[in-house]
């Protein structure tokens, strides 16, 4: 799935053209990588490195969504592997 899809399927953007916005800021990772179009194909068991508000949030992708739903399925789809990095 396409990273810009993904990041708004699972509610880390609110619309597709912010996730599109994020990805041309250049600040996000896949497996280390640095993920410079929107169009990059992200699939279960990537690790992504997200610039969330002041902080920087690290999870692995445990499956890929079908859609937009409710914030309890978007985070069953991910998990969160450096909570300490996570600000309230």
């Amino acid at each position: 799935m396409r990273i810009d899809r993904l990041l708004c399927y699972l509610r880390f953007a609110k619309t597709r053209s912010q996730a599109h916005q994020l990805v041309d800021e250049g600040h996000i990772r896949c497996n280390g990588n640095r993920i410079e179009r929107d169009s990059y194909t992200v699939s279960v068991g990537d690790v992504l490195v997200l610039p969330i508000g002041s902080g920087v949030t690290v999870i692995e992708i445990l499956s890929i969504p079908e859609r937009r739903g409710p914030p309890a399925v978007a985070q069953s789809c991910y998990r969160v592997l450096d909570p300490q990095g996570e600000r309230p």
